[in-house]
């Protein structure tokens, strides 16, 4: 019989710091202190922890917004160096809090995958029934747009590229409950269908514990804790988890 070769994690992280400039150029601050795991390919993992604790630095590192001072970061097998940049970030997309608006219509957003990186966007109209958006919009100024359609958007906007990782930086933070949900939904049915690697920054734990397979806490800069989501929230395994989670409970 023929093995099927198994894919390789979506991520790799081996010793990775990260430091930024401190006050007035003073000795560097480090952000991100010998950062080791693994990421499985498919998967969605939440990273939780304090604010300052290094999430976003770590999301930024996937692709090359930010660079490692020291370690390695492998995406899909390959260190992230040897990866041509446009590849890379269209093999890894990323979506933040606040997205900008392009200018132009709704439909000039959508379809900026497709110029970037020659791929086929679709139906415009398609993916805005995705994300429960009119396709009225689509001859609408982007700038227009409520918050929550703007966040719709700037998600759709990055899905059109067909990424097999996806980045999110608190996207859903400053949304009222029913834009949520549908971006929940909207992710949740990719990950499912497409087998896209989700990595999510979030404070809310409801979400956390909702959407997670697997969670990474961190603090001060250092993964303090990590594994399979309901065992995290069930029974945390360390101190400074179950103190965090009790904060941010009471």
């Amino acid at each position: 019989m023929n093995s099927v070769t198994p894919a390789p994690p979506a991520v790799q992280f081996q010793n990775v710091n990260k430091s930024f400039p401190g006050p007035d150029q003073s000795a560097p601050v480090p952000v991100l202190r010998q950062i080791s795991g693994t990421i499985p390919a498919g998967s969605i993992t939440t990273l939780i922890g304090p604010s300052g604790s290094g999430k976003s630095t770590l999301l930024s590192l996937c692709n090359l917004l930010l660079t490692p001072d020291e370690g390695s970061i492998r995406i899909q097998g390959q260190d992230i160096h040897s990866w041509p940049i446009t590849r890379l970030r269209r093999t890894v997309g990323m979506v933040f809090q606040d997205s900008l608006m392009l200018p132009g219509t709704v439909q000039d957003n959508l379809l900026t995958a497709s110029r970037l990186h020659g791929t086929d966007s679709g139906d415009p109209a398609r993916w805005l029934e995705q994300a429960e958006l009119p396709s009225s919009l689509l001859s609408r100024p982007a700038q227009e747009l409520s918050g929550g359609q703007r966040q719709r958007l700037a998600l759709l906007r990055t899905l059109v590229g067909q990424p097999d990782i996806l980045l999110l930086d608190e996207i859903t933070s400053a949304l009222d409950p029913s834009s949520v949900k549908v971006i929940e939904r909207l992710l949740l049915q990719l990950n499912e269908v497409r087998g896209t690697t989700l990595i999510w920054v979030t404070h809310q734990m409801e979400q956390a514990r909702q959407v997670s397979q697997y969670t990474w806490f961190l603090q001060d800069g250092r993964l303090v804790e990590s594994g399979p989501a309901a065992a995290f929230f069930a029974q945390p395994q360390t101190t400074e988890a179950q103190r965090f989670l009790q904060g941010e409970s009471s």
